[in-house]
């Protein structure tokens, strides 16, 4: 327990080093700059303040245009987004997608969702995103690309369908 207890300070002491700061580093702080009172009146004046709606349709043209793709579709969250790639990927029941610990729970629950199974691979120290010196390392000892030209893991025999950094 101590050895985990002394990790935890220095990953926590690292964080607090990186941004510069003693107190709460808060996940996400919004900021409001522009229109954005105005443009959320205008939304619930409009009734229209869930999936439908002119802002949604704004929103989504306008996302398509940035990606210069054809279409996109807004979700409700960040965790049904990755549900929906996940499915999109190819990702079923049964299968693996690699992803890091260190990470929002929506991205392990995204994988769950599909029915497929989390695979940890450890991040690095330096960008606390995902190390990869250990995702060459694991894929490398840990897994085989098999005549059907898929990769699988040899200690599970499951497909690994994705990797989400």
């Amino acid at each position: 327990m101590h050895a985990i207890s002394s990790m935890l300070d220095q990953v926590v002491s690292f964080i607090k080093e990186l941004y510069k700061q003693d107190g709460v580093i808060q996940l996400h702080e919004p900021t409001f700059t522009g229109n954005e009172k105005k443009y959320l009146t205008q939304c619930i004046d409009s009734t229209f303040v869930s999936s439908i709606g002119p802002f949604v349709e704004k929103f989504e043209n306008g996302i398509s245009r940035y990606a210069s793709v054809k279409h996109a579709i807004a979700t409700v969250n960040g965790t049904s987004a990755l549900h929906i790639a996940l499915l999109l990927a190819g990702v079923r029941p049964g299968d693996e997608a690699i992803t890091q610990p260190l990470s929002f729970v929506a991205t392990a629950n995204a994988i769950r969702y599909a029915g497929a199974n989390p695979i940890f691979v450890d991040v690095d120290r330096e960008t606390l995103g995902m190390s990869p010196a250990r995702l060459e390392d694991f894929l490398d000892k840990e897994t085989i690309i098999e005549d059907d030209g898929l990769c699988y893991n040899k200690k599970t025999r499951a497909k690994i369908k994705a990797c989400i950094p």
